[in-house]
């Protein structure tokens, strides 16, 4: 396994190596009834030349690009066919070195991460080079498919359909692109007929195909009465994903005719950026079908160094795994790949909104002519074979690079900053823009992110301060202070970037280590961290707030050291997102509006520490089931501010309820509690977060008697008719680490099998904060997971994702809560 301990390192040589790829096939048609037969690479990864019975076809250096090969002429019965690479790393470092007029940072990536250098300069995946949360495999090879097409007058290249909403007159109307490779010399004539069934629409159109690249651009209009009643594609948690059958037939005077099956999805998309009374600045949120959605999600990365190794049921899973935890939106961020179709399909059925990032990181490019041609290609390849995703709301043209440019990451004197900008400019703005106008323009695009938006363009697309809260989106870290402290966040207008790290399971890391690996500073635990002095921030954070492990037993130390970092991790990001959820409908001091919370990351690349919720092989942190209470469609939430508790009631339901708040306060040393209070009729307003209840945390202690900040904790929900309620959220009122009273607890618990879930009954004789269910390497997730038990009793669903029973649960279950930590 490349991912076992040091292989990473061990295999380098791998890569500086260049392989050839050759196989000899028989032709499974008779060559000579064919006008034209090409040779098809949906995916070459990266340098490659490409051979048939030793005639050079072409070259590729473009992992992102489709080649296509005429053969023709040079078919024969039976073919050698070769595809000879070179070393990603060695082509990139002469890129460079050819680059004499001036240098284009970064050169390497920082000593930490163990990789390769000048990923700028080659169309790859650019964290293959090696990433903060990911290793160095720079991959030679044929990674998606890779076929021969033989036709005669006309063939179907690319075929997409985007929907656009006529306001003044309420009509729904489909525009659908064909492009076709046209062999005969002169125009052919023909007919297109297109059919769905379900909105009892069908119209014929009379076409006409150019030579050579020959593209029809058809609309069909839905009428009038049909248009009232289409069902829209809808984000998760916002209606449904209906999507219609539709056929598309060609019947063309020469050549067979083409029936082309697809979906139809009716959607609208806005990225709204107007002024805000009281803030100075624009607003920067997605208005979908003419609603404002809060997006709610993450940042999706590669799901593995080996794109073949990705398959439908691992997205299937990590996608899902998403949906299922209150998401509506995944960042596809731009140093990995464009994903595959499956990915789009599957995020078109959950109801994923997609921010599309062009694959560009973290770096300064170059714009020479052959380069720009390459991207130009790239770009209006992918663009046609992804803008028929309802769920790409939006095109980003790259990650950082604004900012980079903006803070002078790379130390660029100021005399020499103008060319920076200018290439920028030109790769960004006239190139991929330009080809992102032409194409698609159903949807938004923004040229970085972070980005002031609006405001990046008129500043002549880099603006002063791309994380100016006032304005578009904002990336933001912070390791060292504290993460409790919601002051510490920018009241930002969208936060599409922010997170911090922890360790995976033990089950987790136990499947690419070995026993003498166990220990936080172990070699292996310092090699897997990519991410400079990641291992000691995480303890820095942990140390605010927790007690760290003492034991003598290094394995279970090790154990506890994780479930500490896991603890923190979901703690921080649930302060960090509940304080961008409550800020969606406020202006204090000129800053808020919040309408967007991804945080970084979703996923992982391999068994490392990261950012990510959901780890190598698509288990769930702990933060992850955080996640599904945070981004729960109806959530109160507390913060203090001046010793207030304010609690706010957030919603993202389409209407307004009323509803009663139940504030229960424990204390430590009980599980009956000390007091409760029950405010009734409160009205949370839809799609909004505003202030329900506030009351001086002084007065709340006096109204609990024998309470103190240090031995109690405060929980809270909103209960209304119908079954209508919210998660149970808590507060603390001090560090665990200051906590009186907690005691010991004797966790314990009994499974049992209902239909095909698993059930599993808790209990406790004390208070237990972040109880975590662990079943080992069992593939599946629970209901709930490192909650604050303050019932003896609580009933855990387990969803298995392979075939287990009970036994094999109870064998592998470790139950700890934060007391067992010692």
């Amino acid at each position: 396994d490349p991912y076992y301990r040091f292989n990473d390192v061990m295999y380098r040589w791998i890569s500086l190596d260049n392989w050839t790829y050759s196989r000899t096939f028989k032709t499974p048609f008779d060559v000579r009834k064919w006008q034209k037969v090409n040779l098809v690479f949906e995916g070459v990864d990266t340098v490659a030349q490409i051979l048939i019975n030793n005639i050079t076809l072409g070259r590729t250096d473009n992992m992102f690009n489709r080649y296509s090969f005429d053969i023709t002429s040079m078919i024969k019965e039976v073919n050698f066919v070769e595809v000879r690479f070179l070393s990603a790393v060695s082509y990139a470092a002469e890129q460079s070195r050819c680059h004499k007029a001036y240098s284009i940072p970064p050169a390497c990536p920082p000593p930490v991460q163990k990789g390769e250098c000048h990923a700028n300069f080659i169309r790859k995946e650019q964290c293959s080079f090696s990433w903060d949360w990911g290793p160095s495999f720079p991959t030679q090879g044929i990674w998606k498919d890779v076929r021969i097409e033989a036709y005669n007058h006309y063939h179907l290249i690319y075929f997409s359909l985007t929907s656009f909403f006529a306001k003044s007159t309420r009509q729904w109307s489909l525009e659908i692109e064909s492009i076709f490779d046209v062999v005969s010399s002169k125009p052919i004539v023909g007919l297109v007929i297109v059919n769905i069934p379900k909105l009892q629409t069908q119209q014929t159109f009379s076409v006409k195909l150019q030579p050579g690249e020959g593209s029809i651009v058809l609309l069909v209009n839905i009428n009038k009465v049909r248009s009232s009643t289409v069902e829209a594609w809808w984000p998760n948690g916002h209606g449904k994903q209906t999507g219609y059958n539709m056929t598309t037939t060609f019947i063309m005077e020469a050549g067979y005719p083409i029936e082309k099956s697809s979906k139809a999805y009716f959607r609208t998309v806005e990225l709204v950026q107007e002024p805000i009374p009281g803030s100075p600045g624009l607003s920067f949120y997605f208005r979908i079908n003419g609603r404002p959605i809060f997006i709610k999600g993450s940042n999706w990365i590669p799901a593995d160094s080996f794109q073949d190794r990705v398959t439908y049921d691992i997205l299937w899973l990590l996608l899902k795994s998403a949906a299922d935890a209150n998401m509506n939106a995944l960042r596809v961020w731009g140093g990995g790949v464009y994903e595959q179709d499956d990915f789009y399909d599957i995020c078109d059925e959950l109801g994923i909104m997609i921010w599309q990032d062009f694959m560009f990181a973290c770096a300064l490019y170059p714009t020479d002519q052959n380069y720009l041609e390459s991207v130009r290609a790239e770009v209006s390849h992918q663009i046609r074979r992804l803008k028929s995703h309802p769920s790409i709301i939006l095109w980003s043209g790259n990650n950082e690079n604004e900012a980079a440019i903006a803070s002078n990451w790379f130390s660029i004197p100021y005399a020499d900053r103008e060319v920076y900008v200018k290439d920028y400019v030109t790769l960004y703005v006239k190139n991929i823009r330009e080809i992102v106008l032409t194409e698609d323009k159903s949807r938004p695009f923004i040229a970085s992110s972070p980005t002031n938006g609006l405001e990046s363009v008129k500043e002549g697309w880099l603006s002063q301060n791309p994380y100016d809260t006032h304005y578009g989106d904002t990336h933001f870290y912070d390791y060292s202070n504290d993460c409790w402290n919601w002051a510490l966040y920018p009241k930002t207008r969208f936060a599409s970037e922010y997170g911090f790290q922890s360790w995976p399971s033990f089950s987790t890391i136990e499947k690419v280590s070995s026993t003498e690996d166990w220990s936080y500073t172990s070699n292996f635990s310092l090699h897997r961290q990519h991410h400079e002095n990641g291992n000691d921030q995480m303890l820095e954070q942990i140390g605010h707030h927790f007690k760290l492990p003492e034991s003598t037993d290094p394995i279970k130390k090790f154990k506890n050291m994780i479930y500490l970092t896991q603890v923190m991790q979901a703690q921080c990001i649930k302060t960090e997102t509940e304080f961008y959820r409550f800020s969606q409908s406020e202006i204090i001091k000129g800053e808020g509006h919040t309408m967007g919370a991804l945080y970084w990351q979703l996923n992982d690349i391999w068994q490392a520490p990261s950012w990510a919720s959901l780890e190598y092989g698509g288990k769930w942190k702990l933060l992850h089931y955080f996640a599904l209470k945070f981004f729960a469609p109806l959530l109160p939430v507390a913060y203090e501010d001046k010793g207030v508790l304010y609690i706010y009631g957030v919603s993202d339901l389409h209407v307004d309820h009323k509803l009663t708040l139940r504030v229960v306060v424990h204390s430590w040393s009980s599980l009956e509690p000390v007091c409760t209070l029950a405010k009734d009729n409160v009205t949370v307003k839809a799609q909004s977060a505003a202030p329900i209840y506030e009351e001086s945390i002084n007065d709340l202690l006096e109204r609990c008697r024998n309470c103190t900040r240090k031995s109690c904790v405060i929980t809270f929900c909103l209960v209304g008719e119908g079954g209508l309620q919210s998660p149970t959220n808590h507060h603390f009122l001090s560090s665990l680490k200051d906590a009186v009273g907690l005691e010991k607890t004797q966790l314990s618990a009994s499974v049992s099998q209902r239909d095909d879930v698993y059930i599993f009954v808790l209990q406790t004789t004390a208070i237990a904060p972040f109880v975590s269910l662990d079943v080992g390497s069992i593939k599946g997730r629970f209901s709930d997971n490192g909650f604050l038990m303050t019932e003896k009793k609580k009933a855990v669903v387990f969803y298995p994702w392979e075939p287990t029973s009970v036994e094999e649960l109870e064998k592998s279950l470790a139950l700890t809560s934060l007391v067992d930590v010692v």
